[in-house]
């Protein structure tokens, strides 16, 4: 069963793809870039990682896949001269937590207890000894960053990470800038979606990291709350009008929402099946 789970775990997200990169391949394919002062993103495959500076040492949001650890730690070594002292994971995909393993030998790593209890499920390396129910932060070097579970989502153990004196939040795989991907065996819901996005709009912030892809505004935010509820309102119209689970990935595709044509397929050859259970129980 460990054997098997383990397989799962590989095959989460990209993992599958980018551990058929050699370690030469794997070194020099992460940037970084300053979000604002003192507050920086490392892009490149998987998971955006927030990198917050602080006088007393490094938080981390997020940390790729494990042959990302050498690579990120010289990244950081060129906005700080401190270590990385924490490391706060949005949630539990490899393509977001793959480096823990390395990182629990020099730093604490915190996480929502749900996300924590999806990793144990899985038997994936790297659990974070240090969980919280709904709210939580880390003070260091005079720097507060919170970090919040408002709900349900993209799994049922998300963290949307705030920076309260930079109007910043990293919203892990809650915000994506192509299509989401709604886990549904690991909770995710797209009702819970659009309530936990109420919830973080109550922040005070006008800049979002993403999970993935480009960083995003306030109003960005709000296109994507408004995308999934018209997302969800569209498939619970086609399923009143008859449309079957077969049917659901081809007759949800209209030009007015991106999601369900972005060429990637996230949304449309993962999500569908689930989404459309949830929503045919909804309209029961």
């Amino acid at each position: 069963m460990k054997s098997l789970q383990a397989l799962v775990y590989l095959l989460m997200g990209v993992i599958a793809l980018s551990f058929l990169v050699s370690p030469a391949q794997a070194q020099d394919r992460l940037d970084i870039a300053q979000v604002k002062p003192g507050l920086h993103v490392i892009t490149g495959p998987g998971g955006n990682i927030g990198v917050r500076v602080t006088s007393e040492g490094v938080i981390l949001i997020d940390d790729k896949f494990p042959q990302d650890f050498e690579e990120i730690q010289s990244l950081v070594a060129t906005v700080s001269d401190q270590p990385v002292r924490y490391i706060i994971n949005t949630h539990h995909h490899g393509d977001h937590s793959g480096s823990n393993a390395a990182f629990l030998e020099v730093a604490e790593i915190i996480a929502h207890k749900n996300a924590r209890e999806n990793m144990v499920r899985a038997d994936q390396p790297g659990q974070p000894p240090i969980v919280y129910s709904q709210e939580t932060s880390v003070f260091l070097g005079g720097a507060e960053v919170r970090a919040y579970h408002f709900g349900t989502g993209h799994t049922n153990g998300d963290s949307v990470v705030y920076f309260p004196d930079l109007d910043t939040i990293h919203g892990g795989d809650l915000l994506h800038t192509t299509a989401p991907f709604i886990d549904y065996a690991n909770g995710g819901s797209s009702r819970g979606w659009v309530a936990t996005i109420n919830g973080l709009l109550t922040l005070d912030f006008d800049t979002a990291i993403p999970g993935h892809g480009e960083i995003m505004d306030r109003r960005d935010v709000l296109a994507f709350r408004n995308q999934m509820e018209a997302v969800r309102q569209r498939m619970a119209d086609l399923i009143r009008e008859g449309m079957t689970r077969d049917q659901a990935p081809e007759n949800i595709q209209t030009p007015e929402l991106s999601w369900t044509q972005a060429e990637n397929g996230l949304f449309m050859t993962r999500s569908i099946p689930g989404f459309y259970d949830e929503i045919s129980q909804e309209i029961e």
